[in-house]
C-alpha cells in the first residue's frame, strides 16, 4: 500500500493544505492543517517526500513550504517538529 493512501488528509478538503498568503486567516488554516498532520500515521513519510521532491507549496508532513526550505538548507533532513 502506498503511504499516501493512509494519510489522515485523505478525508479532508485538499484546499486546507494550500493556504493563500500569510495573513491571519492563512495562519489559522495552517494550524488546522497541522492538526490533521499531528494525527497522521504517515507524517514522517509525507515530510520526507516533500523534502526529497522539493514541494514548493502547501503543508506537507506538518511543515510549510518556508519551513521545508529552511530544513533543506540546514541539512537537518526535516527531523524537527
Amino acid at each position: 500500500m502506498n503511504w499516501c493512501e493512509r494519510g489522515a488528509c485523505r478525508s479532508e478538503d485538499p484546499e486546507l493544505f494550500f493556504p493563500l498568503g500569510e495573513g491571519a486567516l492563512s495562519l489559522r488554516q495552517i494550524e488546522q492543517a497541522r492538526a490533521v498532520c499531528r494525527r497522521c500515521p504517515v507524517l514522517h513519510e509525507c515530510r520526507a517526500f516533500a523534502l526529497r521532491h522539493r514541494e514548493y507549496d502547501g503543508v506537507w508532513g506538518g511543515m510549510t513550504a518556508r519551513e521545508r526550505r529552511a530544513a533543506a538548507g540546514s541539512g537537518s533532513g526535516g527531523t524537527r517538529r
